[in-house]
């Protein structure tokens, strides 16, 4: 049997078979734990209630509002199809906004990369994850796509590359670092593990040349492609030439991009990064101690997380969340609020819902049968486990802080509005499928 919108099936199931129940509450309980640690974050020093709209408490109350409108806008209105087919116009329009962003916005915390309507502020960094995930799934999703075509590389790192240098323009790293996430699903999709080779031996040899000198990076590297080649060798046959060569081109590749990342590190560390961000890594490696500076942020929320212990010491106690130890706690530090009032036991539910929430995503994402819907399942799974692996490690001291929002939890339209967006597009896409079979 057709079904009306020309899917084949059987008959047309309904809300309790079609939308994935199960995300639809795993979001709603994250953004409830966000809104009441916003509040605890904030409730000695600004609002009298949480329904208090002229603090961050209330002003998130009414994010949450429009946000839901949004997600049932997304879900019961708008047809799926659409955004597969506006998502070059979409891709465009925001790439655009990026750039001009630059420009005409003001400088905060040494950013550009918001814009103020009035009393609204606007960050289209935030928006760009989900039109650069549309365009992927579409791009990817073609009968003729293979990642194995340079051609086809080339424009997958060129609609990824494109968005990340502009927001690395707005000096916004943390949101720039999110796209490298994007590789696992190029992975998932067929590429070559070399490559996740390639970008994790960059990052390690960027840190190594950072605490050691250039010529440990090189020895540590040559060492690395040798013996990688070496292991070829001695694994294949005498016969087996184009195994060896194969090897052969691999090992000097990665060398020759090695050394380029060894002798590029002092210029993008000392000229690319800005002074508050050096600072920031050089405290995380351990090469300076600054305590009252560019430490205190990290040193405060490691002390308000461990003071938590199992338990935490309960709802609106925390001494370091009440007392405004932790700066920035509403908005990139939240998760520090969690530790300290619901401790490590919170800490753990937190994450738990989001462990939740990927594997959800990822296990929807592989049965659906539209190659669009897979792709951009895992292009969402990958900005979440980003953004969540990125702003829990800042919290901790595992990561420099780069300042970015922890999904659904942190205080910010732009970051809700975005998530839930993105997350509501594919239960709507998911929707489509399963209602006929």
């Amino acid at each position: 049997m057709i079904s009306p919108d020309g899917m084949p099936g059987s008959f047309d199931r309904g809300l309790g078979k079609t939308v994935d129940w199960w995300l639809v509450g795993t979001y709603l309980l994250l953004v409830l734990i966000g809104w009441i640690n916003i509040y605890a974050s904030i409730h000695s020093t600004e609002p009298a209630s949480i329904f208090d709209w002229t603090a961050r408490s209330g002003k998130q109350a009414i994010w949450i509002l429009t946000a839901f409108a949004l997600d049932v806008l997304i879900l019961f209105i708008i047809n799926p199809r659409l955004w597969e087919v506006l998502s070059p116009y979409g891709y465009v329009a925001v790439f655009f906004l990026l750039v001009l962003v630059i420009f005409v916005s003001k400088d905060v915390k040494g950013s550009h990369s918001w814009f103020e309507l009035g009393p609204v502020k606007f960050q289209p960094a935030e928006i760009s994850k989900i039109t650069t995930s549309l365009l992927l799934a579409m791009v990817m999703s073609k009968p003729t796509f293979r990642l194995s075509n340079r051609k086809h590389l080339l424009t997958v790192a060129a609609i990824i590359g494109l968005p990340m240098l502009a927001i690395l323009g707005e000096s916004e790293t943390g949101s720039a670092l999110v796209y490298v996430g994007f590789i696992f699903v190029l992975y998932r999709e067929g590429l070559s593990g070399w490559w996740l080779f390639l970008v994790g031996m960059a990052i390690l040899l960027f840190i190594l040349t950072l605490v050691t000198k250039w010529w440990v990076s090189v020895a540590v590297l040559f060492t690395v492609c040798a013996g990688y080649f070496i292991q070829v060798l001695r694994q294949s046959r005498r016969e087996e030439r184009v195994r060896r060569r194969k090897a052969l081109s691999r090992s000097l590749l990665a060398f020759a991009a090695g050394v380029v990342v060894v002798l590029a590190t002092g210029f993008v560390f000392n000229q690319v990064l800005q002074d508050h961000q050096r600072k920031r890594i050089e405290v995380l490696l351990g090469l300076k101690e600054d305590p009252a500076g560019v430490g205190y942020n990290v040193r405060q929320s490691m002390i308000a997380i461990g003071s938590g212990g199992l338990f935490g010491k309960g709802y609106l106690h925390g001494t370091q969340t009440t007392y405004g130890f932790v700066p920035e706690q509403s908005t990139d530090f939240i998760f520090c609020t969690v530790g300290e009032e619901w401790g490590f036991l919170g800490c753990l539910a937190v994450i738990a819902l989001y462990v939740f929430l990927i594997w959800r995503i990822i296990e929807d994402a592989d049965r659906s049968r539209e190659a669009f819907t897979r792709i951009y399942g895992y292009c969402l799974a990958a900005c979440l486990f980003m953004h969540l692996f990125i702003n829990i490690g800042m919290t901790i001291g595992l990561m420099p802080v780069i300042g970015i929002p922890l999904p659904l939890l942190s205080y910010g339209g732009s970051s809700l509005w975005a998530f839930s967006v993105m997350l509501f597009i594919f239960i709507a896409l998911d929707r489509q499928e399963k209602k006929y079979f």
